[in-house]
């Protein structure tokens, strides 16, 4: 996603019913542009906007149909972790471990107040996150599902794809990707040997429509629109 904060609304912030219900603060749509990491990589950010909670499990069904590890096996790791909602809801199952890596510092800060505050209610999978390079993030041994909400453009996926490739040279069948508004999925068929395992739209329930609709309108009006779903892809390295 791209655009700007030109105009934002001084009415108080919309909150997701996740946040409602939870206590935790993973709302907001923030365009790249007003994340100032500092970072060389900052400016191939796209966006920060939390996955919604229907969308995500939806996901997460259509790849434990076709998964060749079982869950409680697994790594989840969210690339471009925000503040950690996708982490939240990924606890939701018996991974092994849950990683996150963002490099924006407020967010990644927000993101780990989030999950501090998961831990002290909910008993589950170890969870961290890092506030850092995806680049430099050191993956988990054993079988893992990335998480990616198009978090950057295709310069930094391609670097992505890159060092993931050559992590798991030795290591067949251990890397799956699951791609939400997966606009570089070009980049994954022309480059690199990932298999495309499942791709189509998952539609949003009416709560997180409605709940996405309120977010953009306060934060972004007239410069993103919901089209009340996003179309997803599952990937699978292929070496």
């Amino acid at each position: 996603m791209t655009g700007s904060v030109l105009g934002r609304s001084r009415r108080v912030a919309p909150a997701h019913p996740f946040d409602t219900l939870h206590g935790t603060d993973t709302g907001a749509l923030i365009p790249g542009e007003a994340l100032q990491t500092g970072h060389r990589h900052g400016r191939h950010i796209t966006a920060y906007h939390g996955v919604a909670p229907s969308l995500f499990r939806k996901l997460l069904l259509r790849w434990q149909a076709v998964a060749v590890h079982p869950v409680p096996g697994t790594a989840f790791v969210d690339i471009g972790a925000g503040k950690g909602r996708a982490m939240l809801l990924a606890a939701e199952q018996p991974f092994r471990r849950i990683l996150g890596v963002e490099l924006d510092p407020a967010l990644a800060q927000t993101g780990k107040r989030n999950l501090a505050l998961w831990q002290r209610t909910h008993i589950g999978s170890a969870m961290r996150l890092e506030q850092a390079d995806a680049l430099r993030l050191r993956l988990p041994a054993g079988p893992c599902l990335l998480f990616l909400f198009n978090p950057f453009d295709a310069i930094v996926m391609d670097r992505l794809l890159q060092r993931l490739q050559h992590h798991f040279r030795q290591r067949p069948g251990e890397l799956d990707i699951l791609y939400v508004n997966d606009e570089q999925r070009d980049v994954l068929q022309q480059e690199y040997p990932f298999q495309q395992l499942w791709r189509g739209r998952i539609h949003l329930s009416h709560e997180d429509r409605t709940a996405d609709k309120a977010i953009i309108s306060h934060d972004a009006d007239g410069l993103y629109v919901t089209t009340g779903y996003e179309d997803c892809s599952i990937w699978r390295l292929d070496v």
